[in-house]
């Protein structure tokens, strides 16, 4: 710092002093009750979840993982997923049914690559 700056402070701390000492001690009194007052209300109001931060990182997760839902529930239309009709119970029939079974066992993968195009092109491949 500059003496200049040094000697500007230094008169302002003086004329501060004085201005609190020139203050009679009722005013200083009905000074300091309005400032116990004022903090006394500050203290009494409920606290905002917002004013807490020990549990910003909590609720930003937790919009996060909302956020997270929204968008796979809004993704997931009538022909993805478990949405269309039944298809639950049909995956649970597959799973259940033994000569599906004997079919992964036995894997001819040409024959479902001509089946899947036979029923994509709508003919009977035959």
């Amino acid at each position: 710092m500059t003496a200049q700056q040094d000697e500007f402070e230094a008169r302002a701390r003086e004329a501060l002093d004085a201005s609190v000492t020139r203050v009679n001690g009722r005013v200083r009194s009905r000074l300091n009750q309005a400032r116990q007052a004022a903090l006394a209300e500050i203290g009494a109001r409920p606290r905002s979840i917002w004013q807490l931060p020990a549990l910003l990182p909590a609720a930003g997760a937790t919009a996060a993982a909302v956020l997270v839902a929204l968008a796979f529930v809004a993704n997931r239309g009538p022909d993805r997923g478990f949405a269309q009709e039944g298809a639950a119970f049909e995956d649970i029939e597959m799973l259940s049914d033994g000569d599906g079974l004997e079919l992964v066992e036995n894997w001819d993968g040409s024959f479902y690559e001509w089946a899947v195009a036979a029923g994509e092109e709508g003919g009977s491949g035959a």
